[in-house]
């Protein structure tokens, strides 16, 4: 029956009808395989395939060196958690996880709140004083290779020679006359961790005051208004407004600080006192047989 008298719009009664399946065309199809397929295909070649690979060969007493391989199962992974020192290196990088990416941030969103909007409480809301000439400075280590830094901060750790050792005694503290940072097992881990943030903090902050760039002025203006100290605004204002970027740099941070071989490696090339600073890649290559299973974990 035809619903013309009914009042009702024929495009309804056309709604109401079985819809049409489109047709693949050349164009969809094409389309579809240039911007879809050829991509997932080079994922899977060059990301998925060697990660598989990896997790094969960890099954296998194949070194790397030989033409023949026996498989072995789980054997590999028996040993590998059986290890003290590769349980110490995971440990250590269970630690660098967990601190690194908080406090970078933490330090970042102070420091990107002090250009931006940590300037006179009067008038315009504004950075303080030569906030550009802060962000290049801080920017700066950021430009360093990561070895650079490490051989630089070694030669600053250096417990005989170093500048750090060199400074706190001119400033009351004798007893860091030639104190070991990086050969002590109580502060060689809080030493490298400090190197690491010092050489990330500046990205961050940039980062982070792009963020705090796009929130409108009239947001602070109004917050000083209602009486908000610093601290308020910055919880209830800049934080929320930038949450985005906040979660973007936690995920970077954390990939970096599962990763962090190069500062650890070249601040303490042996590992620390006791392992305690020692990354997981290390002891995995020290033994052929297990690095295999050691890659397939990271």
């Amino acid at each position: 029956m035809s619903l013309l008298g009914t009042g009702v719009p024929p495009a309804a009664e056309a709604a109401g009808g079985t819809r049409r399946r489109s047709k693949w065309t050349f164009d969809k199809v094409s389309f579809i395989a240039v911007f879809l397929g050829l991509p997932l295909v080079v994922y899977l070649v060059f990301v998925v395939s060697p990660f598989v690979q990896v997790f094969y060969y960890s099954m296998t007493d194949w070194t790397g060196f030989t033409q023949k391989m026996n498989f072995t199962g789980l054997a590999n992974y028996g040993k590998l958690f059986s290890d003290d020192i590769f349980m110490k290196a995971m440990g250590n990088n269970i630690l660098l996880a967990l601190v690194l990416p908080a406090l970078t941030i933490i330090l970042s969103l102070i420091l990107a709140s002090l250009v931006t909007v940590g300037g006179s409480s009067r008038g315009q809301v504004k950075g303080l004083r030569n906030s550009s000439f802060y962000r290049v400075v801080s920017f700066f280590p950021y430009v360093i290779p990561a070895i650079i830094i490490g051989i630089m901060w070694g030669q600053i750790y250096d417990p005989s020679n170093g500048l750090l050792n060199g400074i706190l005694p001119s400033a009351g503290l004798g007893q860091f006359k030639s104190f070991a940072w990086l050969g002590s097992e109580n502060t060689a881990m809080a030493a490298s961790m400090f190197v690491t943030v010092w050489g990330f903090v500046g990205f961050y902050m940039v980062l982070f005051v792009a963020g705090i760039k796009g929130i409108p002025a009239e947001l602070f203006e109004a917050a000083r208004i209602d009486g908000a100290g610093r601290f308020r605004t910055a919880i209830s204002i800049t934080i929320p407004l930038i949450r985005d970027n906040i979660q973007t740099a936690y995920i970077y941070m954390g990939i970096l600080a599962l990763d962090a071989f190069v500062y650890m490696v070249a601040l303490n090339p042996g590992g620390g006192p006791n392992n305690s600073s020692e990354p997981i890649p290390r002891p995995a290559t020290r033994t052929p047989s297990m690095t295999t299973s050691a890659a397939a974990l990271q």
